[in-house]
């Protein structure tokens, strides 16, 4: 399973009045680190969309066990974890010193830039099985 980690400091736009990260922004730590997992792996979504793939998030689950805050150090680990016709699931975790504050997962579609459901680009298939 490709794995990738980003390393995030918590600006102070991302927290609410006590200091603490708005729970909605966990969704775009999220979305952060799939953008970087899949420019490591060589498919950024820049390239992707050039070549008339989307991906839109269909489903989106997030369980918080503690709170982030303003300046913590995160570590967010992004997971390309299955892939079911033109389904793909990606995971991610958030850690502060090693300690689990979060996990969740997305799952997303393959459509053309119409939104129409279409094939799964076989680069993005070959990710899934090395």
């Amino acid at each position: 399973m490709k794995t990738h980690i980003l390393k995030y400091r918590v600006p102070y736009a991302d927290v609410d009045q006590m200091g603490v990260v708005y729970y909605a922004n966990y969704f775009v730590y999220f979305e952060r680190g799939r953008n970087e997992l899949f420019r490591e792996f060589g498919m950024p979504y820049k390239i992707m969309e050039n070549s008339g793939i989307m991906l839109p998030v269909i489903e989106a689950h997030c369980k918080y066990f503690k709170s982030a805050h303003y300046d913590d150090e995160l570590e967010i680990v992004s997971k390309l974890s299955d892939q079911k016709g033109i389904r793909s699931k990606m995971e991610c975790e958030i850690f502060r010193n090693g300690e689990k504050l979060v996990e969740g997962y997305t799952w997303h579609v393959s459509t053309n830039l119409k939104g129409k459901p279409c094939k799964i680009p076989s680069e993005l298939i070959e990710l899934f099985n090395e």
